[in-house]
């Protein structure tokens, strides 16, 4: 029997340089930073002070007060995703079949903010003070029931959790649901709000974020050899994945198509990733394999690209050992420079990067790209995007723990 193809219908983006689509692309298309000084808190006794923070972003025009009051900026930044990208989907909510639709959202963290709030509220004021909604509002999985819950999805519905990786892992399991039978619209993809002076604070004790505060605008520099950590971000992404026919038949606009995913893991170190990028070069293989073309129809790689010394060199090596002679051919590049990171939001925000890559026919650039070092000799589109007719196109998204996820999407044709 063959397998039952998936379609992207929907789409739905919250970034630091965009609260839609349409702006989003727009920030993408021009090479948009969207990094500055923290605003969330006083970071100005920390070693970093410097984040991604959305820009002009009013939680009511998604939800009303009492939603917001009851919910943690992640799970806000989720149900506005949603919203989006079903409104982008077209769907007709009330007459669908709900026990066919299901939701699978993650975040990599969690409601960060309203731990460390509840937390100093019981340092201050004892277990009288922790509101009745703390752990309904904290918990990684209640962006997932939340958006069940508001479009009565009654099919698959559960968070992934594997840090950087997560709303890639959420984007593939709902695909697999698709293609197996279990559902034919899904809602996948992840949320993050965790510019907080505890996780900024723990990555600063890490080693992992940069210290530019002088500089914010350019401190995200994947590839470059002066890079010295990613710049953390926030917000999320949402994505309508539909079964082909199921979307046809209803007249949907489809964006694109899923074809392939690649997961893997390192089993090498909670931290660092694999020597070579070998756990990255098995999800590349695995998505390709899956997607059933040869690696020489790949046009576009959107790279994990963190800004850290061992990410940038190890999946440039990973590249190199998969795709051999052809990773010179290969556009490549880092929305991460524009965008920052936004950890366990960045697989869902990274594809739709890779969608509208494959839309627009328009590589978005790698800015503050300045210089590589020698063995990092690919073409990262430094600076400034290329248009470029593509028709295949791979995200990758790395996590700690050694968690690999790579998707393969298709410009979609009949």
């Amino acid at each position: 029997m063959s397998k039952r193809r998936v379609v992207i219908t929907g789409m739905g983006v919250l970034t630091p340089i965009g609260n839609n689509v349409d702006e989003y692309w727009e920030g993408l298309r021009t090479g948009k930073s969207g990094a500055g000084k923290i605003t969330k808190f006083d970071a100005s006794s920390f070693e970093t002070q410097i984040a991604a923070e959305l820009k002009g972003f009013n939680p009511e025009d998604f939800l009303d007060k009492k939603e917001v009051r009851r919910m943690d900026p992640y799970t806000i930044y989720g149900m506005a995703c949603a919203k989006m990208a079903v409104e982008d989907s077209g769907l007709d909510i009330e007459n669908l079949d709900g026990e066919k639709a299901g939701v699978i959202f993650g975040s990599g963290i969690g409601g960060m903010d309203t731990f460390e709030k509840q937390h100093q509220a019981f340092l201050e004021g004892g277990t009288r003070k922790i509101s009745p909604f703390f752990v309904p509002m904290m918990i990684s999985d209640i962006a997932a029931g939340q958006i069940s819950i508001k479009y009565g999805f009654k099919g698959p519905n559960y968070a992934t959790t594997s840090a950087c990786a997560t709303s890639s892992h959420a984007i593939g399991d709902a695909f697999m649901h698709i293609q197996r039978g279990s559902a034919d619209i899904m809602i996948c993809g992840g949320s993050e709000a965790s510019i907080t002076p505890m996780a900024i604070g723990g990555f600063n004790a890490a080693r992992a974020i940069s210290t530019w505060n002088d500089r914010p605008e350019i401190a995200s520099r994947p590839f470059d050899k002066d890079r010295n950590g990613f710049v953390m971000g926030e917000g999320g992404g949402a994505l309508i994945l539909e079964e082909l026919e199921y979307a046809k038949a209803r007249g949907a606009n489809i964006h694109a198509e899923l074809i392939g995913i690649g997961f893997s893991g390192d089993a090498h170190h909670i931290t660092a990733p694999a020597p070579q990028g070998e756990g990255a070069q098995r999800s590349m293989k695995e998505a390709i394999r899956d997607g059933g073309i040869e690696i020489t129809d790949v046009d576009y790689l959107n790279a994990h690209g963190t800004s850290t010394q061992l990410n940038d060199l190890h999946e440039t090596q990973a590249v190199k050992a998969v795709f051999g002679e052809h990773a010179y051919k290969l556009a490549i590049s880092s929305t991460k420079s524009m965008t920052c990171h936004l950890l366990g939001a960045a697989g869902a925000a990274e594809s739709i990067a890779a969608i509208l890559a494959l839309k627009h026919g328009f590589i978005p650039p790698t800015i503050n790209l300045d210089e590589s070092e020698p063995e990092l000799d690919l073409n990262y589109t430094p600076k400034v995007g290329v248009k470029k007719d593509i028709t295949y196109a791979i995200s990758n998204t790395f996590g700690f723990g050694g968690h690999n996820a790579s998707l393969l999407f298709k410009k979609y044709s009949e």
